[in-house]
């Protein structure tokens, strides 16, 4: 197990080194350029998109609402990647991390555009009737490529056993036990049965749940956080300008070296919002909606939402604490520096949001294993992988996870291979269904 353990952290290492995160950003970069920084001009329309209902909307072809497609994606992005991936950030890369993060994300918001207009675009009707899209789809039916599709749909589905449940719940169950001292095999059950519940109902259940989760849950958070920032508002600027002179000279990492600050600010903030990984097209795809512009639109928002809005709550704090240099990492010093500048309450936020941010995940991802396993053996593989999946769900509650972490981390990333390879070879088709929506709309096809 060692020596396998030792083998996927060595893969990892590679998946996840420089020519990735350079891959992923330069894609964004591309996808900006040739969008002409539509996520500038455009952000204000997208979020309107996101939280209102465009007329007729239920009539079109889909599963469920804009809304619901882009809380069941942002239930798998707003993770434990959203409190501790960005205290290991902080750690590891200095406070000049978080402006990174911020750039990853710029950059991310057309890549997620990207992946909203393929999903849509070459989404197909399943043998239940349902919706089914995503890389696989884009990969096999626009680049006739489905080798390559069916690699993305197998790596998706091994990733979703573990950085989707296994090793979400078992973050569920770590924090309750810190907090409150309940066992972790009594979380397991209740967390468990709580999946099950959700997921055995499909996309529709999900979507339900995830749009009252996700909102809740991210309202609090960031609320609790901006609380934080005013009772402590004479550190905020000092704060913020910590995090812009780091970004440029690496001042707070051992040895001033830039390059560690770029990489970990690069590196979590891809893990957070999972721009480029194809995880959140799968969710796109079941969206009712008139045209593939209008769900890309959609779709952009949860990476201004996941990076912008809730890493920013963290990695401010974060800074303005101060205790990135004590020893501790990952949510535990999230939690400390909640506690630090919120005495008694600041980590019950961080508990709160650990806990519903970790199940959300194991619910968005349950969809995202399960279109995949679909792909690969057809509908009749779901209700059997739904199974699967909710035992995984339990196991990871109370088995020891590095194994599966250092497994997970790397399928996470060897998804996004194909997934980038696919957006590049299809920007032409990107460019082409933005003029025509836009278009449309300004010849008053579509509504605004």
């Amino acid at each position: 197990m060692e020596k396998l353990q030792a083998v996927f952290e060595t893969v990892g290492g590679w998946v996840w080194g420089p020519a990735m995160l350079i891959l992923l950003v330069g894609t964004g970069v591309l996808l900006t350029v040739r969008l002409r920084g539509l996520q500038f001009t455009k952000l204000p329309m997208a979020l309107r998109q996101a939280f209102t209902r465009t007329p007729g909307q239920e009539k079109e072809p889909g599963d469920v609402s804009h809304f619901g497609a882009l809380m069941t994606a942002l239930s798998a992005t707003i993770g434990t990647g959203n409190i501790a991936g960005v205290a290991t950030a902080v750690v590891l890369g200095g406070p000049g991390a978080v402006f990174w993060m911020w750039i990853t994300a710029i950059f991310g918001m057309a890549t997620k555009y990207a992946e909203g207009i393929l999903a849509v675009h070459y989404r197909i009707t399943d043998a239940r009737g349902e919706m089914a899209g995503g890389p696989m789809y884009y990969i096999e039916r626009g680049l006739n490529m489905k080798w390559l599709a069916i690699l993305f749909a197998l790596f998706a589905v091994v990733a979703s056993f573990g950085i989707g449940s296994s090793v979400q719940s078992n973050s569920v169950a770590e924090s309750i036990y810190t907090s409150f001292g309940i066992e972790h095999a009594l979380t397991g059950v209740v967390l468990t049965v709580l999946t099950a519940i959700v997921i055995l109902g499909g996309i529709k259940s999900i979507a339900r749940a995830a749009s009252v989760i996700v909102p809740v849950m991210a309202v609090v958070y960031v609320l609790g956080g901006l609380i934080i920032i005013l009772l402590n508002l004479e550190k905020l600027l000092p704060a913020l300008s910590l995090i812009f002179t780091d970004a440029f000279t690496g001042s707070a990492v051992a040895g001033g070296a830039l390059g560690t600050v770029i990489r970990y600010g690069v590196a979590r903030g891809v893990f957070s919002n999972e721009a480029g990984m194809g995880s959140a097209p799968i969710a796109a795809a079941a969206a009712k909606t008139d045209h593939a512009g209008r769900q890309a639109l959609v779709s952009m928002t949860g990476t201004f939402l996941d990076t912008i809005v809730v890493c920013s709550i963290t990695g401010i704090v974060l800074v303005m604490a101060g205790q990135y240099t004590a020893g501790s990492t990952g949510a535990a010093l999230t939690t400390h520096s909640f506690n630090a500048m919120l005495p008694g309450w600041g980590g019950y936020i961080v508990t709160f949001g650990l806990v519903f941010f970790a199940y959300s995940t194991i619910l968005g991802w349950c969809y995202y294993g399960e279109k995949c396993a679909a792909y690969l053996l057809g509908t009749r593989a779901v209700l059997p992988y739904r199974v699967v999946y909710v035992a995984s769900v339990m196991m990871g509650t109370i088995a020891s996870l590095d194994l599966v972490w250092a497994a997970s981390d790397t399928f996470n990333g060897l998804m996004a291979i194909p997934n980038l390879i696919a957006l590049l070879l299809l920007s032409g088709v990107v460019v082409k269904e933005t003029k025509d929506f836009f278009n449309k709309i300004d010849k008053g096809e579509l509504p605004k």
